[in-house]
């Protein structure tokens, strides 16, 4: 029989953040999360996301032994202010047993159902910025710090239980050898030329704090048309700068100005850190921060993050102004791979900016949904 408990205090969130270790002990690749990091994400005192969004943590046990977690989501923003009256689910692992996914799954609707929302999908996080998509093909690559792994039987519980396909992400890479720079060096002293726009590079992430904000502002505006879009809130771009823009190496920022400095186009890359988060298994202390800061500058795997062009700017060439100035880092660092995050099957545009670098479509995932009316 499986039994449910909310993971309400910090030692049981504890259990539900370290559950995956257990559940993937020995995988080559599964990349763990920094647990400290994990539970402050979970912590409504820390992440303000829980400003505008609740969320329930839940452990299924069986035996005595944890058998599976979910996390029951209500995003407000989403529901009040854009009318879709959704149920989200996230961090959502379990072991190959119908029951234990089942019993995690009903919750979710029981809570969704109680507040008369019309239907759950998932797995997605709190915001647009978090992991989304069970992994449906790729099991044999190893994941990324921003990107949720399980294992193969995961689809079918879902599709057991009922759930159906809501909406399909592709994840592609390609050889930096690819990036041919004829395709894109014209083209970015042009587009340059025509539209009066120059590149903006950083070399520390001082100078870049000033320009995050608009960044941020420039992320709502291109994607605002994107299905289930929820907009970055002002107190969480403090929440991102200080958590993250501290981290990502300030050479892998790249920005795009007119005439009256105004922000047009950006993109953000990382370093791989998944083998570092590996050897760290899920520490910092007392050797994880050092694989991290390793992977940080050596590592010669990146991976896009994101690329925001505002819509006056959108099927201009801009990204040949990026590519452009990206060619030439890469160049210098060596870089060997290039790994793009989960992207929308129907977003087309953003397919078409990678066409000239041969990539290949390495992993796909999905979320799914479940009427509740």
């Amino acid at each position: 029989m499986v039994t449910l408990k909310q993971a309400a205090s910090k030692a049981d969130l504890k259990k539900f953040v370290k559950f995956p270790f257990k559940l993937y002990k020995g995988s080559p690749y599964w990349v763990p999360p920094i647990i400290k990091d994990e539970m402050e994400s979970f912590d409504p005192t820390k992440n303000p996301v829980f400003k505008n969004a609740e969320a329930s943590f839940f452990l299924a046990y069986k035996n005595g032994e944890i058998v599976g977690r979910i996390a029951a989501i209500i995003n407000w923003v989403e529901i009040n202010e854009q009318k879709i009256k959704k149920m989200r689910f996230g961090w959502f692992d379990f072991e190959d047993d119908f029951e234990v996914s089942k019993v995690l799954l009903n919750k979710v609707a029981e809570i969704g159902k109680s507040n008369q929302l019309q239907y759950m999908e998932g797995p997605v996080g709190f915001s647009n910025l978090d992991k989304v998509g069970v992994l449906t093909e790729g099991f044999d690559h190893i994941g990324n710090m921003i990107t949720w792994y399980n294992h193969s039987y995961y689809q079918s519980h879902y599709e057991e239980h009922g759930l159906r396909k809501e909406k399909e992400y592709l994840e592609n890479k390609f050889l930096f050898a690819n990036a041919d720079p004829k395709t894109f060096y014209k083209a970015n002293i042009l587009i340059k030329r025509r539209y009066g726009l120059r590149e903006l590079n950083f070399s520390s992430s001082k100078d870049i704090m000033p320009w995050v904000d608009k960044m941020f502002d420039l992320f709502n505006d291109s994607y605002a048309a994107l299905s289930s879009f929820v907009k970055i809130t002002d107190v969480q771009k403090e929440y991102f700068k200080k958590k993250y823009i501290s981290f990502i190496n300030p050479e892998y920022i790249k920005f795009v100005i007119d005439k009256e400095d105004q922000l047009v186009a950006f993109a953000i890359v990382m370093p791989s850190f998944s083998e570092a988060l590996q050897r760290a298994k899920g520490k910092l202390f007392p050797r994880g921060i050092f694989h991290l800061l390793k992977a940080r500058k050596h590592s010669k795997d990146v991976i896009f993050y994101l690329i925001g062009i505002h819509p006056e700017y959108q099927n201009k060439g801009v990204t040949a102004i990026i590519f452009n100035e990206y060619h030439k880092t890469f160049q210098e660092k060596g870089i060997v791979n290039c790994i793009r995050t989960p992207e929308l099957e129907e977003n087309v545009a953003i397919r078409q900016l990678w066409k000239h670098f041969d990539p290949v479509t390495h992993k796909r995932r999905r979320t799914y949904r479940k009427d509740l009316r």
